[in-house]
């Protein structure tokens, strides 16, 4: 098994949506099926087509829809099967040159929402449990252990590992089922502490989801956590236009002042530590406020969005069905080589694969997808909801 690696990269500044930002200075391509030798269509008929039933011909290319949660934003078109092209992130293995890994994407013919507005111009990468995403075509393969983890950092950038099962030493907890079926990234909160304070009757069950810029706390847990952040914090309220929290604060001239951390305790006796829960507002002369970056939900589901991730390398290992954490800044390199420089278990190389020889286009879309259908599309790497913005610059770590 090996472990895969994408940069996920975020311009400083930059407008983000579902944890990803625009690149806005990137010269993008759109991904056109037609120009690429290696791109099949995926038939109605086809096991991994939902919409198949619904298709009149069961020849017919296979049809998808994803609506999101936000601004009324969706993505439809057809699906079709392309090569992902991985290469080695480390060059003294020269037998591992390349290997070409099968997925399916979701080929975008209508955008509504934010995705009009340049919403992730690079398309989409889905890292759910289903079988459409690329998690699951990896570790189905061989080419991977059926895990992943990624890392958002201060300065806005990240890195994604697919195949790494984490650190000896990490703290873990259970993925939790719902509706008696491992379909998401759920885990069980037993209780939330701000500061030294830990508040009764705060358990609740977070969905851990990238694809979220913030976090979201059911109703009755978050009415608890401010309070008790707004008592301890020593600052005056404040309301600052556009942003969306109730808790914000202005600055002294001394700038921020301390903030107390915010913990999530686990049945595991394992506790996730955000030490800085908060948003800073920025002037022109620095810093004039700050938020508390959460937000109320209805239900008793919450999401631990990818502000309180930043810091942390996060481990979804599908393989045990836990999630797992450990403070990291992004820099190390979760697996090392073997004594001889491979890979414990080295990947096949492009000539030693059944596949054909041939060339796919780089999976890179236009900043501005048109809501009309047309040849080229917008690429979205399919999943259950679990999304994140998927850069062009793929490397394989031995």
């Amino acid at each position: 098994m090996c472990t895969f690696v994408f940069q996920l990269l975020q311009q400083p500044g930059a407008p983000s949506f579902f944890g990803a930002s625009i690149m806005q200075d990137k010269d993008l391509n759109e991904y056109s099926p037609s120009t690429s030798s290696t791109s099949k269509s995926l038939s109605c008929s086809h096991h991994l087509c939902e919409l198949g039933l619904s298709c009149p011909n069961p020849k017919q290319q296979c049809p998808y829809t994803i609506n999101y949660y936000s601004d009324d934003t969706s993505t439809s078109g057809f699906l079709v099967e392309d090569v992902l092209h991985l290469v080695p992130g480390h060059h003294s293995d020269a037998s591992n040159k390349s290997v070409k890994a099968p997925v399916i994407i979701g080929c975008g013919s209508k955008q509504t929402g934010g995705y009009l507005n340049g919403v992730a111009p690079d398309g989409l990468l889905g890292l759910g449990l289903g079988e459409i995403s690329v998690p699951s075509f990896l570790a189905k393969a061989g080419y991977i252990k059926n895990s992943f983890s990624l890392c958002f950092n201060e300065d806005d950038s990240g890195r994604l590992f697919f195949g790494d099962q984490g650190k000896a030493g990490q703290q873990t907890t259970p993925f939790l089922p719902l509706d008696g079926k491992n379909l998401t990234y759920i885990v069980g909160v037993d209780e939330c502490c701000v500061g030294s304070s830990c508040l009764d009757k705060t358990s609740f069950k977070i969905l851990v989801d990238s694809g979220t810029s913030f976090t979201f706390l059911p109703d009755q847990v978050y009415l608890k956590v401010v309070n008790e952040f707004d008592r301890q914090v020593n600052a005056s309220k404040s309301m600052f236009q556009g942003y969306p929290w109730q808790y914000c604060y202005k600055s002294s001239s001394h700038g921020v002042p301390k903030i107390p951390s915010l913990t999530l305790k686990f049945g595991t006796s394992n506790s996730f530590v955000v030490s800085n829960p908060v948003f800073v507002i920025y002037g022109t002369q620095g810093a004039v406020g700050f938020c508390l970056a959460i937000q109320p939900t209805d239900g008793d589901v919450g999401t631990i969005g990818q502000n309180f991730m930043t810091g942390y390398k996060i481990v979804f290992d599908r393989e045990n069905f836990k999630l797992g954490w450990s403070l990291s800044n992004c820099q190390e390199e979760p697996l090392k080589p073997s004594a001889n420089g491979n890979s414990p278990n080295s990947l096949p190389t492009t000539e030693q694969q059944s596949s054909p020889n041939g060339h796919a286009v780089a999976p890179a879309v236009a900043g501005r997808t048109p809501s009309k259908s047309s040849a080229k599309c917008r690429l979205s790497f399919l999943a259950n909801s679990f999304l994140l913005l998927l850069t062009v610059h793929i490397s394989f770590i031995n």
